[in-house]
């Protein structure tokens, strides 16, 4: 068996990037380890969510710093399902995190694109169900 574990995201700062999850997506902390003077292991997770975390990872050099916000060339980078659409996207715009699409129907579920404090992208979806 096999199972993606986590997804690197890289950041600017780990302490505003786990505010950022934590107080505006409600994600929880799942770990914080320093592992020197500079690195750090962050994973942070949806509640509830029992499989793949995000391990934030503070850029180290310049081209690192360059991919900021834009790991995926301007695409959708991240897909975070929800059980309650409204109540979720509610929470966005009460956060004010940028709106970039939607909400709209669409054959697989209901979505919308939202920006995260650097830029990435990602889609919130609750998928139809049958």
């Amino acid at each position: 068996m096999q199972e993606l574990a986590h997804i690197s995201l890289l950041v600017k700062d780990y302490d505003e990037a786990i505010e950022f999850y934590t107080k505006k997506l409600n994600f929880k902390l799942i770990e914080d380890t320093p592992l020197s003077d500079t690195k750090r292991w962050v994973l942070v997770a949806p509640p509830g969510s029992a499989g793949c975390c995000l391990l934030l990872a503070k850029a180290a050099n310049k081209e690192q710093e360059s991919r900021i916000g834009n790991q995926t060339g301007g695409r959708v980078f991240l897909f975070l399902h929800t059980d309650n659409f409204d109540s979720d996207f509610e929470n966005l715009k009460e956060k004010n995190i940028k709106i970039i699409r939607g909400p709209n129907e669409e054959p697989y579920g209901t979505v919308a694109v939202f920006e995260d404090l650097y830029g990435n992208l990602w889609d919130l979806i609750q998928p139809k169900t049958n």
